[in-house]
């Protein structure tokens, strides 16, 4: 049987660290602590006092290559080498090699096969993650990819991560919105995505425990708010935003 998947930890690569930092901080309320890697500026998001996420820079010869700051998030899997088999197999690409990280894992960087790019790692401890936690504010409360293909993208990743499609809701002119569940109830949606979003991506919903102090601070620190605040199935109001480093992310909170 199959063993289901989850997300584990997020990721954002940046232009500028420190102003991302500072954003972050002052939008969902992250502190951030040094993960101790001596060869890389990596700073650890911490929720109270859980590790939810981690901010680090593009590298030189990426920004060179067109890389832009993005968020990403990393699933788990028994064997990342397995996995990097089987994806591969199925169409996707290996964007960063399977890599050791010293008292973290084994982690490689993939894209599906219309070019979501995610991150798949073998954890080396045993402790559970909480990175997402629905409703549990300064954690990911919804994971959502918008692609090019909505079918195509709930079959590759159904069968990789034996996700299971639990709802598909009829969204009008935006398609249809297919619900997912990673075994202990829905965490994410995927969808086709409008001609307006050229490039497929995962947008990674983070939960403020309100919507509407939380927008005033986005604006407040430098970002832009382009969709919302709308209210979605479950009570929840929800914006997408773009940080001051142009990176997409959104939050989902109550609206007080």
């Amino acid at each position: 049987m199959m063993m289901t998947s989850n997300f584990i930890w997020y990721e954002l690569m940046t232009t500028d660290v420190d102003a991302a930092q500072k954003f972050y901080g002052h939008v969902v309320g992250w502190k951030t602590t040094d993960s101790g890697q001596a060869d890389i500026n990596y700073r650890i998001l911490m929720a109270k006092d859980e590790g939810i996420g981690g901010i680090t820079a593009i590298p030189v010869e990426a920004i060179s290559m067109g890389m832009k700051p993005i968020w990403f998030g990393y699933v788990n899997v028994p064997d990342v080498d397995a996995a990097i088999t089987q994806i591969t197999a199925a169409g996707g690409l290996v964007q960063w090699p399977a890599t050791d990280i010293p008292n973290a894992g084994r982690i490689a960087r993939m894209t599906d096969p219309q070019g979501a790019s995610f991150y798949i790692m073998t954890p080396s401890g045993e402790g559970k993650s909480t990175a997402y936690a629905e409703g549990v504010p300064g954690h990911c409360s919804w994971n959502e990819l918008r692609t090019s293909d909505g079918k195509a993208g709930l079959r590759f990743y159904s069968e990789q991560f034996g996700w299971t499609n639990t709802n598909s809701m009829d969204m009008g002119p935006m398609g249809t919105y297919h619900v997912f569940s990673a075994g202990s109830g829905d965490i994410g949606g995927m969808m086709t995505m409008s001609p307006e979003c050229q490039t497929p991506m995962w947008l990674y919903y983070f939960c403020v425990d309100d919507i509407e102090a939380a927008m005033e601070r986005v604006v407040a620190a430098g970002g832009i708010v382009s969709f919302g605040p709308q209210q979605v199935p479950g009570g929840g109001w929800i914006i997408h935003a773009t940080d001051p480093q142009q990176c997409k992310f959104a939050l989902v909170g109550p609206k007080n």
